[in-house]
């Protein structure tokens, strides 16, 4: 057994003449090694241990550290900086900066435009709403936002996401008004679900959803919404409600034989193959970003003015017709504050909420660190919130980062976020003067600035990343694709989420333990798995934990470990080797334990001493070691069997082996 020496107890009150620095002892003195005991932690205050762990579970960045030993009124000052951080960036904004904001917003406005309209007919809304959306949030944002490169406005994924669960509640058509009040309403909710995280800072809750996870939703959502523009890109009246590809596809070649237009195909394929070929110049070529940016607009205008000459839409080229002219209208008086509405606009919102706000501070965080600069998440968050719930009283649907949008803004030099103040000056100017224009737009070329924009978010190179990292990531992110494309986007979330859930809990129930053996020549201990040069200890088994023991695992750790010990015995016995004596267990990895740990620790105890094996702890920390001493299991198993290194401990359990 392990019996730590008297010179591990060095009196505290030698005189200093005879007192000798540790670090300037010898290995071995005799038969006496230097053993540095492990230090027992003060009691810390209950009040102030609480507040420690508020602390750095919900203001881990330190928000309030600007504020410290200033006067009153420049507290004032950094207080309006914080909630409008234009007010902060604004002071060292010159015209330098204002040109390359002007031709970032004028870039991306000629892209936001057709954008708005085709994705205001995946939310089912009429035209008119997209634009509506791109001109109140980006102006919000621009003054409480804090990212300078991401441009706001609806995008794909949440205008179908939006779509398909008001369509399951209310007919978009019988019962049009009705639907827009409960787009309304959930455009409400979602920024108040957004807003709410932010300010109470637990935006670490959008992280529960998987990068992988996030990966295959958007990829399968990118593929329903291609499959989703058929109808417009075919020419097809009758088209089914579902966005399964099964049913998509039963629908498109039901109407091959009468139901597709060859004018309508014609447009739609020409100017898709534009498009491609635009977005394929602009990635050969960075420096003509501002081709794939400006063909939308371009295809718009062309396809336009070929359907106004030849009047196509008498041989059934479907087009946009009427736009509504003029600035927002109010629609506080059609949120549904009252009623059975209430509650579905609430649930609806807050799923789209949390993935309009995942999207958003994606792509902030990624050009963020492009331009090294950082945002802070839960600004954004109140900033995301703050725009939506401004936008549902003036006619708008949730938006969020346009990830292709905030690419054209990064790549055409933009400075700030006043290139969202161009870019919605300039969708003003279209609302007042230039949306009686669009009455000619073929709905084909629509479907095919969607189709094109939408391929982008499917990214092969991160699947495949995935599949080589992380085999159980991989099954989260084909989960979550194949769960969109074959059933439906909520199906789709629902499987992203539920393997995200189940992946974390498997990682806190069955943490990873390993057995670890001495580098040659070193005193180092690791695991033998990944060095198979690494020694075994004659008659010690070393045991690492690599996790916090709680109540979700504990009692698999204490089955593992004791599994590791049946398993080297039966190894030993058929080498003939000597019995397991000793086992020390590496608590370095273990960051904390709860009563249930404790208990599986006690329960190890006893299993161990009726094998006559000496349990044995190395390098717990702080939390550990004084919640062991609080529930007296540090004298149960004895504070000589408690070392500050596994070397430590071998030296006492096997001192001729460490001497090699």
């Amino acid at each position: 057994m392990c019996s730590v020496p008297m010179s591990n107890r060095i009196s505290d009150d030698m005189g200093a003449d005879n007192t000798e620095d540790p670090s300037s002892l010898p290995h071995g003195r005799g038969d006496s090694p230097y053993i540095h005991k492990v230090g027992v932690p003060p009691k810390p205050r209950l009040l102030k241990e609480i507040a420690d762990t508020l602390k750095e579970t919900f203001l881990p960045d330190d928000p309030l550290r600007p504020f410290k030993k200033q006067p009153r009124r420049k507290k004032f000052v950094l207080g309006l900086q914080t909630v409008f951080p234009i007010l902060e960036w604004g002071r060292d904004y010159n015209l330098s900066k204002f040109k390359g904001d002007l031709i970032a917003g004028l870039t991306i406005a000629s892209l936001c435009i057709p954008q708005d309209i085709g994705y205001s007919k995946l939310a089912h809304l009429d035209p008119q709403f997209g634009l509506y959306s791109s001109f109140v949030p980006p102006l919000i944002y621009a003054f409480m936002g804090s990212s300078r490169d991401i441009a706001i406005g609806p995008v794909a994924v949440v205008s179908l996401l939006l779509g398909t669960l008001l369509q399951d509640e209310l007919d978009p058509i019988k019962n049009k008004l009705e639907y827009q009040s409960l787009a309304f309403t959930a455009t409400f909710f979602a920024g108040v679900t957004q807003a709410t995280l932010g300010f109470f800072r637990l935006g670490f809750l959008i992280d529960f959803l998987s990068h992988a996870a996030v990966v295959g939703f958007m990829a399968g959502a990118a593929i329903t919404i291609a499959l989703q523009q058929l109808k417009g890109l075919l020419g097809i009246k009758k088209f089914t409600t579902k966005t399964d590809i099964v049913s998509v596809m039963k629908s498109v070649f039901a109407a091959a034989h009468h139901g597709w237009n060859w004018q309508t195909v014609l447009i739609g394929v020409t100017f898709l193959l534009f498009l491609l070929f635009a977005k394929y110049i602009g990635k050969k070529n960075r420096k003509l970003f501002w081709v794939p940016a400006i063909a939308p607009l371009l295809s718009v205008i062309i396809s336009t003015f070929f359907v106004y000459i030849t009047h196509a839409e008498k041989d059934g080229v479907q087009i946009v017709r009427h736009i509504k002219k003029g600035v927002n209208p109010s629609s506080i008086d059609q949120i549904y504050f009252t009623g059975d509405y209430l509650v579905k606009g609430f649930k609806i919102g807050v799923v789209a909420g949390m993935i309009a706000l995942t999207e958003a501070v994606a792509i902030g965080r990624t050009f963020a660190a492009m331009k090294d600069y950082q945002i802070d998440g839960n600004k954004e968050m109140v900033a995301l919130g703050t725009m939506n719930i401004v936008g549902s009283m003036t006619s708008c649907y949730v938006a969020t980062g346009s990830f292709s949008r905030s690419a054209v803004n990064y790549m055409a030099g933009c400075c700030s976020a006043v290139s969202n103040i161009v870019m919605s000056a300039v969708v003003l100017l279209t609302l007042i003067v230039i949306t009686p224009l669009f009455y000619y737009t073929p709905n084909a070329i629509l479907a095919s600035i969607i189709i094109s924009a939408v391929l982008g978010l499917v990214d092969l190179d991160a699947v495949i990343l995935i599949w080589k990292i992380d085999k159980f990531d991989f099954v989260a992110c084909m989960g979550a694709f194949f769960g969109v494309v074959f059933a439906s986007v909520e199906v789709g979330l629902l499987i992203a989420v539920s393997i995200s859930f189940a992946k974390i809990l498997l990682q806190v129930t069955r943490p990873r333990t390993a057995a670890l053996g001495r580098i040659p020549r070193t005193s180092v201990y690791r695991n033998m798995q990944q060095y198979p040069e690494a020694t075994r200890v004659p008659g010690v088994l070393i045991i690492r934990v690599d996790s916090a023991i709680y109540f979700s695992n504990s009692n698999y750790i204490k089955e593992r470990i004791l599994r590791w010990i049946l398993d080297e015995e039966e190894m030993l016995a058929e080498h003939k080797q000597p019995k397991i004596q000793n086992l020390v267990l590496d608590m370095s990895p273990v960051t904390d334990i709860d009563t249930s740990g404790i208990h599986a620790l006690e329960e190890l105890y006893r299993s161990l001493q009726k094998k006559s094996i000496q349990l044995n702890l190395a390098n717990p920390g702080q939390v550990v070691l004084d919640k062991l001493h609080a529930s007296e299991f540090a004298n149960l198993v004895g504070e000589d069997q408690i070392f500050l290194r596994i070397a430590d401990a071998i030296v006492m359990c096997a001192p001729k082996f460490e001497q090699v």
